[in-house]
């Protein structure tokens, strides 16, 4: 299992139609991974004011971020991760520790990484504790992942359902939040240890699909910070 990442990441905001005619062109040099479709669900760390998404927003040449990742629900996975994602000159570092459900039932984060000797827990607890950040907004969307055939290293997925909230920061209810995207628009993202292949640099050019700068936590928290109504929590989020 890998734990250590380093690598460039795209963004590109498409339609409903497009994501199908990408999805159907790449079937000669993609496969679905092995997950297929699943919910991805966040739970991002922050300071009492907000530091870290702030300055992150601020797009400096460094940015760090921590989060508790499940993929999945917590009783279909047999691992969590607590990751380290750092951004420095367009690429993207993720260092990640798997952490068992259970002990995250039973346990706070800092006992955790207190019992685990790795060069990972340290820098986690190290930045965790400079910071003062804890768990503070949840995010989730759901997921349709490919993997590179012949292209090692190459992924691509396609997010839809994007929603947050900032209570009931567990690991429930996936579709339960506040959503801001329209229902028609998916977030895709292609990430390769080097450059994108021609093949697919063509085949992005051909349905019109074009790169964006988008961070998912960013545009939620300015959405939140936009609109706190009364139905914020609340609405639930169909997969159709």
């Amino acid at each position: 299992m890998q734990n250590v990442f380093s690598r460039n990441e795209k963004k590109y905001l498409i339609t409903g139609a497009q994501a199908d005619q990408l999805i159907e062109a790449l079937a000669d040099n993609m496969e679905p991974d092995m997950h297929g479709e699943y919910w991805v669900q966040n739970l991002y760390f922050d300071t009492e004011n907000w530091d870290i998404i702030q300055t992150s927003m601020e797009k400096p040449y460094y940015k760090e971020k921590i989060r508790l990742r499940c993929y999945g629900m917590p009783e279909t996975t047999d691992r969590m991760f607590l990751e380290f994602k750092k951004k420095y000159s367009g690429v993207v570092y993720k260092r990640r520790l798997p952490i068992l459900p259970s002990d995250i039932s039973e346990y706070g984060v800092d006992e955790i990484l207190s019992k685990d000797n790795s060069q990972i827990a340290k820098e986690l607890a190290y930045h965790i504790d400079r910071t003062g950040a804890v768990e503070k907004f949840y995010l989730a969307y759901y997921r349709r992942a490919f993997a590179g055939i012949n292209d090692e290293g190459l992924r691509l997925t396609v997010d839809s359902n994007i929603c947050y909230r900032l209570d009931t920061l567990r690991f429930t209810e996936p579709s339960l939040g506040c959503s801001f995207l329209d229902p028609n628009m998916f977030l895709l993202e292609i990430k390769t240890p080097l450059s994108i292949p021609l093949w697919l640099a063509h085949l992005l050019c051909e349905i019109g699909i074009f790169s964006t700068s988008f961070s998912k936590y960013a545009t939620c928290f300015t959405h939140w910070t936009k609109s706190k109504d009364s139905s914020f929590g609340k609405r639930v989020i169909k997969i159709a």
